[in-house]
């Protein structure tokens, strides 16, 4: 790096900047200034930072600013998980990016319990991402006045949102007042792609015409009420990405055989875990650990990790049967896709590639259907497994063998 003096010098004096530096110099040098000069700046040595195969010009461009190297997390595999969806048909290997302990192998006995069990159904309820804009206005009376008009103009709104994108559809528009604020919250189809730029484009341009029309003056692009990477009841009401839901039924037997545990103990967990101990947390998700699994396959698929918040929203039912029972997962929130962001970096995409998910589908938004249904089942998956082992009281002994 001597040759490279002169820009650490010019860094440490603060004449130049380490947004600045690709203008001079190649994506991957510029990245290993960067390194060597946080290195000498904090005296601490990020040679493992520094080893990486994925190519930086179009990371460095679309994916992350001041690049000084990547972080590994091991990536594993579970299943194989035989999946009977619209979308997902067969069976498929699970990637799961983590660093628990046990995560993985308990993951990987869910996919076994499902697979023998004849595959989990998985259907997808609702598909739109959302944006919802904040409006100020005068009075009262004007925000009904803004109201009014959005609703009565809603083909208008439509047509002028749709000339932003080639493959995004508004499906659907909501108004909440609070006060003198009109939130309105915009639900788009948007592809393959996951679409908050998509949506927020959209959102922008259609926003300009509300205040031109109504006199409310457009706040921010995003009022809260989206609701974007954050818990809340509308979400978990409404919707936002894919509403998904994924069941299998199981047998006595194999509840017994797999899980080491009969039906009552199984039942009992669930209601006193999932349903009474959730509820009295006044929590917003009702599972054991939905968001276990899909943190580890987000990272491993690249898409928005602080979108698990909202997977986390999920409820995990089980139904009695005369001859076992039929466990499910509904997944009100997964905002998902197989284009853009952090599918672009190339060890993500060779995990999407191992689900045949990568890029675009034939038909818009099929690839993007599929990942959904292939999360909810590895979700279920893992609800399965994690509620077994407590119903046998298994969890201390696998964390103390695989966890430590």
């Amino acid at each position: 790096m001597s040759q490279y003096g002169d820009y650490i010098t010019q860094l440490q004096n603060g004449s130049k900047k380490l947004y600045s530096l690709e203008r001079e110099v190649s994506s991957h040098d510029a990245v290993e200034i960067r390194r060597t000069y946080i290195e000498q700046e904090t005296g601490c040595s990020l040679s493992h930072v520094g080893a990486y195969s994925i190519p930086v010009d179009e990371v460095t461009q679309k994916n992350c600013e001041n690049m000084i190297g990547t972080i590994q997390v091991p990536l594993g595999v579970a299943g194989p998980l035989l999946i009977q969806g619209e979308y997902a048909k067969g069976s498929f290997w699970l990637p799961l990016a983590t660093t628990e302990g046990a995560l993985v192998a308990s993951v990987n006995r869910g996919c076994g319990a499902i697979t023998k069990a004849g595959g989990a159904e998985v259907r997808i309820f609702s598909d739109v991402m959302t944006r919802a804009p904040v409006f100020s206005t005068r009075s009262i009376a004007h925000a009904k006045e803004t109201c009014d008009w959005i609703i009565t103009h809603e083909n208008e709104i439509t047509a002028i949102a749709e000339e932003t994108t080639r493959f995004g559809k508004l499906r659907e528009i909501n108004t909440v007042t609070a006060g003198t604020s009109v939130y309105v919250r915009f639900s788009f189809f948007t592809g393959d792609a996951m679409g908050m730029n998509m949506v927020t484009i959209a959102s922008e341009k259609v926003c300009a015409l509300i205040s031109e029309q109504t006199g409310a003056k457009l706040v921010s692009l995003s009022g809260n009420v989206c609701t974007d990477k954050k818990p809340s009841a509308i979400t978990s009401i409404m919707g936002r990405g894919k509403t998904v839901s994924a069941g299998v039924h199981l047998l006595h037997e194999q509840i017994q055989s797999i899980f080491k545990t009969d039906t009552a103990s199984l039942l009992d967990v669930h209601i006193r875990k999932n349903l009474a101990g959730s509820a009295r947390a006044h929590s917003l998700g009702f599972n054991a650990h939905a968001a276990n699994i899909i943190a580890a396959m987000f990272i491993a698929l690249g898409q928005d990790p602080a979108h698990v918040v909202e997977g986390s929203l999920c409820i995990t039912t089980i139904d009695s049967t005369e001859d076992g029972v039929y466990a499910a997962v509904t997944l009100p929130a997964l905002p998902v896709g197989t284009i853009g962001g952090g599918t672009r970096v190339m060890t993500q995409h060779d995990c999407l590639s191992l689900l045949g998910v990568s890029g675009t589908g034939e038909i818009p938004g099929e690839h993007a259907k599929k990942l959904a249904e292939i999360i909810a089942a590895g979700v279920l998956a893992g609800e399965l497994s994690l509620l077994g082992a407590q119903a046998a009281q298994h969890l201390a002994r696998a964390h103390q063998t695989l966890g430590r």
